[in-house]
């Protein structure tokens, strides 16, 4: 038999996953828990509804992302080269799932945060803490590269948003399209928007 955590982490990783893979709307409380191998029973004594659920799976699941943005984003990597890891992570993340599912899955905030926001308070406050969470340390970069020198826009934090923006709207292009190439051009975009500057003559 299960442990209790052992069951909730499942119910956790699979709900994240089915609606990451598919959409919120689409996956429900029975297909959840027949993929985590729980009965419905289990998953009430844990949860009161599916958004509960999902709020704490988008939760955990940014937990366990940290550690990767903290390295991406660590203070000793140059803020340009912090950013253009970043885009390559995203891009690489999405080529991996599209490799796994068989298309294309976007943004999981940015996803679940469309299809949902406007039908439960929960889903969106949470989608919009992460995603401010995430464009925190976009914003850190851009502050330091104002800071070096290295790019022509004054405000790190409107800048940080419009990356943000940037990503999100290619992130749908590509789920669109279904071709995570088009995030090949995540990075030249972002320097774009941010005013990377050309090396002097003589560097």
């Amino acid at each position: 038999m299960s442990k209790p955590g052992v069951t909730k982490d499942k119910l956790l990783q699979v709900a994240f996953d089915l609606i990451w893979n598919s959409s919120y709307g689409s996956v429900s409380v029975g297909d959840i828990c027949e993929r985590a191998g729980v009965n419905k029973g289990s998953f009430y004594h844990f949860f009161e509804s599916k958004a509960d659920l999902a709020v704490e799976a988008y939760a955990e699941h940014w937990k366990e992302q940290r550690p990767i943005w903290d390295r991406l984003f660590s203070s000793q990597v140059p803020p340009l080269e912090r950013l253009e890891n970043w885009c390559a992570y995203v891009y690489e993340g999405q080529k991996e799932k599209a490799l796994k599912y068989g298309h294309v899955c976007g943004c999981p905030y940015a996803s679940v945060g469309s299809e949902i926001a406007t039908q439960d308070e929960k889903i969106r406050c949470k989608t919009e803490e992460l995603a401010q969470c995430g464009r925190k340390y976009v914003e850190t970069a851009i502050a330091d590269a104002i800071r070096a020198g290295l790019v022509t826009t004054a405000d790190p934090v409107q800048a940080a948003q419009r990356v943000y923006y940037a990503c999100v709207g290619m992130l749908v292009e590509a789920k669109v399209q279904n071709n995570s190439e088009i995030l090949r051009d995540l990075a030249p975009t972002v320097m774009q928007i941010i005013g990377k500057k050309s090396p002097s003559v003589g560097e």
